[in-house]
C-alpha cells in the first residue's frame, strides 16, 4: 500500500530587512546658531575655531573681516587659476602664429624671419587677457559650487534674516568633529537669539 507524504518546503521570508540608517532619511547640513550683533558673532566664531571646528561659515548683512580672520580662510586660489589660464593662452596665441607662418601657410614677406617673435606679442597678448578673463570666470563658478539653484541653509525659516538684521555661524557636518547633539549643545553656549539643525 502506498502512502503519499507531503512535501514539505520550508518557509523562507523574503521579505527585505534594511540594516543601517535609512537612505531616504534627510541628513544634517548644519548647525545654524543667530546672533544678534555682529561682535556676538565674531566672538562665538572664535570660540567655535578654538573648540577645534574647522568647517565651519558666517552670514551677515554686511561684510564682518573679524570673521574671516577668526575662521582663517586660506589664500585665494583665483590668482593661480589665473595666471595659469592667462600663460596658457599666450603661449596657445603665440605658436598658434609661429605654426601658421613657418609650417602651415608660409610667406616670405620682405625677406623676414618666419620665427619674427616681435609681430607675434600683441596677438599672444590678447588671447593672454582673454583666456585669464575666462579663467577667473569659470575658475570662480567652480570653486564657488557654481550652478547651485538651492542651498540647504535656505531650509532654515530664520536663515532669511541673515540679508537684514541678524548674524548667523553655521557648523557644517562634514566637519570631522561634528555630532549633531554635541554641536548643538555647543552652539547653544555661545549666546546666540536661536539655534537649530538645518538639514539638507
Amino acid at each position: 500500500m502506498n502512502v503519499d507524504i507531503p512535501t514539505i518546503v520550508p518557509m523562507v521570508d523574503t521579505t527585505v530587512v534594511p540594516h543601517g540608517p535609512d537612505p531616504d532619511a534627510p541628513k544634517p547640513f548644519a548647525v545654524l546658531a543667530g546672533f544678534a550683533t555682529a561682535d556676538d558673532l565674531v566672538v562665538a566664531t572664535r570660540k567655535a575655531v578654538a573648540a577645534g571646528y574647522t568647517r565651519l561659515d558666517t552670514h551677515t548683512p554686511y561684510p564682518v573681516a573679524e570673521t574671516a580672520d577668526a575662521i582663517g580662510y586660506p589664500k585665494s586660489e583665483m590668482g593661480a587659476v589665473m595666471l595659469i589660464g592667462g600663460l596658457t593662452g599666450a603661449f596657445a596665441g603665440f605658436f598658434m602664429q609661429y605654426w601658421n607662418n613657418a609650417y602651415g601657410y608660409s610667406l616670405n614677406i620682405g625677406g623676414r624671419p618666419y620665427m619674427s617673435w616681435p609681430s607675434f606679442v600683441p596677438i599672444a597678448f590678447e588671447m593672454m587677457v582673454l583666456t585669464a578673463a575666462l579663467s577667473g570666470f569659470f575658475g570662480l563658478m567652480a570653486l564657488c559650487g557654481l550652478p547651485r539653484l538651492n542651498h540647504p541653509l535656505f531650509n532654515s525659516t530664520a536663515f532669511d534674516r541673515f540679508s537684514r538684521d541678524q548674524f548667523f555661524l553655521s557648523i557644517e557636518a562634514v566637519d570631522p568633529k561634528y555630532d549633531s547633539a554635541a554641536t548643538l549643545a555647543f552652539a547653544a553656549t555661545l549666546n546666540p537669539v536661536s539655534v537649530e539643525e538645518v538639514m539638507e
